[in-house]
C-alpha cells in the first residue's frame, strides 16, 4: 500500500521561503507520478505542482510559476515543494499524493493515493 506522509507546513510571514517535503512509501514500480495539491476551507481543491518519479517531467499552475519548484530524491523516498515569495494566497492544506502509471494527470481525481497535510498559513 502507498503511504505518503507531508510536513514541512508553518505559519509564515508574506514573501518568506517554506519547503514542504512528502515521504512516500509502498510504491510498486517506477511508473508513478506525485503530485502537490492544495486546499483551502470552502474551496475545491487545486493541483500545484507535479513531477514523474521516473524522469523529468513537471508541472506547475500558473501562479506558482517561477516561484514554487518540485523536486524528488529518489534515495529519500522524498518529493519537495520549495515555496518562495509566499503569497496570503497560497495559505491552504497542501496535501501530497501518488498517481500509479505511465506520466502525469493535471486532474487530482487520477490520484490514488493521498497524505494526510500539512498545513500552510501565511500572513500578510
Amino acid at each position: 500500500q502507498v503511504r505518503l506522509v507531508e510536513s514541512g507546513g508553518a505559519l509564515v510571514q508574506a514573501g518568506e521561503s517554506l519547503t514542504l517535503t512528502c515521504t512516500v512509501s509502498g510504491l510498486t514500480s517506477e511508473h508513478y507520478a506525485i503530485g502537490w495539491f492544495r486546499q483551502a476551507p470552502g474551496k475545491e481543491r487545486e493541483t500545484v505542482s507535479l513531477i514523474t518519479w521516473s524522469g523529468t517531467s513537471t508541472y506547475y499552475r500558473h501562479s506558482v510559476k517561477d516561484r514554487f519548484f518540485i523536486s524528488k530524491d529518489k534515495n529519500k523516498n522524498t518529493v519537495s515543494l520549495q515555496m518562495n515569495s509566499l503569497k496570503p494566497d497560497d495559505t491552504a492544506m497542501y496535501y501530497c499524493a501518488a498517481k500509479k502509471g505511465v506520466g502525469y494527470s493535471t486532474d487530482p481525481l487520477g490520484y490514488n493515493d493521498w497524505g494526510q497535510g500539512t498545513q500552510v498559513t501565511v500572513s500578510s
